[in-house]
């Protein structure tokens, strides 16, 4: 197994083991909602939105990340996704991503609260994400928003919706993001069929809890013969047509081989995807201590290309 990189190993170190199961996810989601999120810098202004959903009691809980000072002119925004294995996680917990991103570009930003699994299994979490993006396309002369410059992202688990969306959009032909920023993607339930992944070789997401997010998200264990369309975003057969792609992953990350995998076969399909393989990262790797160079870096590179591909030159 390839070495931890040394500005991680203290991190990996201290990182107790875990496994996510059906017993401990209501722990993790009440220790989500009291965490103690940082607090945001004066220049970026941070408001909710709710959104009726059509076939749902409950509202959507949407989190907008904006400068302070208005833009004078339309400007691109980005559709955000959460991470948490489908089964955990809320907004607030990429607040300091985001208003790095807000800082660095000046573009808007709405995060999405989606259903969790298992209450929610798919495709909740994905249609909640595609009425964010097209409330997000029909609110874009309100909102100070250039239509044309709607880029998907997210991480982890939020990085897959995002892929997934981004094949919803594509069919559906309706509202199309320009950019997909995927980093570590959850995209593929057949990976908890492999043997040679070890609990005790990864930190952070493990076999067994990838075992249980994708049990819990698909309502049925991972690996089976057939799914839904955009259940599991590896799945697709044909990419041709895809927005670009950025797509970021570790060495020592569980879904590392997935991960290359799918942009591999995105650039087969001719859809330019910049592929950064980090050594010796594991999954989560930049958000445990945002501070040292590596995370940086990594955060660094997914500014670059969403500067590249929402503000062309010229």
């Amino acid at each position: 197994m390839t070495t931890i990189h040394p500005q991680l190993q203290e991190i990996a170190q201290k990182t107790p083991k875990f496994n996510f199961s059906q017993r401990n996810r209501w722990f993790m989601n009440l220790m989500f909602s009291f965490m103690r999120t940082p607090k945001l810098p004066a220049d970026v202004r941070v408001e909710t939105v709710w959104l009726e959903r059509p076939s749902a009691k409950t509202k959507l809980r949407l989190r907008l990340y904006q400068p302070a000072t208005p833009a004078t002119t339309p400007t691109p925004a980005l559709l955000w996704l959460h991470g948490g294995g489908y089964v955990i996680g809320r907004p607030e917990m990429d607040d300091a991503t985001c208003a790095q991103f807000v800082q660095a570009l000046g573009l808007k930003i709405i995060s999405v609260d989606y259903r969790l699994a298992p209450k929610h299994p798919f495709p909740a979490g994905l249609d909640d994400s595609y009425q964010a993006l097209t409330w997000l396309a029909a609110q874009a002369q309100q909102l100070g928003i250039d239509p044309t410059r709607i880029a998907i992202g997210g991480q982890s688990a939020g990085a897959g919706l995002a892929a997934a969306l981004a094949q919803l959009a594509h069919d559906r032909q309706g509202v199309q993001p320009i950019f997909q920023l995927l980093v570590y993607p959850m995209l593929d339930d057949r990976t908890v069929l492999r043997t040679d992944l070890d609990d005790g070789n990864h930190v952070a997401w493990t076999q067994t809890s990838n075992r249980y997010g994708w049990e819990a998200y698909l309502g049925q264990p991972g690996g089976a013969v057939e799914l839904p369309a955009y259940a599991a975003p590896a799945r697709r057969q044909d990419l041709s047509g895809l927005p670009p792609a950025w797509l970021g992953v570790g060495t020592l990350d569980l879904f590392h081989d997935e991960n290359v995998a799918y942009a591999q076969r995105l650039q087969a399909a001719g859809v330019p995807c910049e592929l950064l393989v980090v050594p010796g990262a594991f999954h989560g790797f930049n958000v445990f201590d945002p501070t040292i160079p590596i995370a940086q870096e990594f955060q660094q590179a997914q500014i670059a290309a969403l500067q590249h591909h929402l503000f062309p030159a010229g």
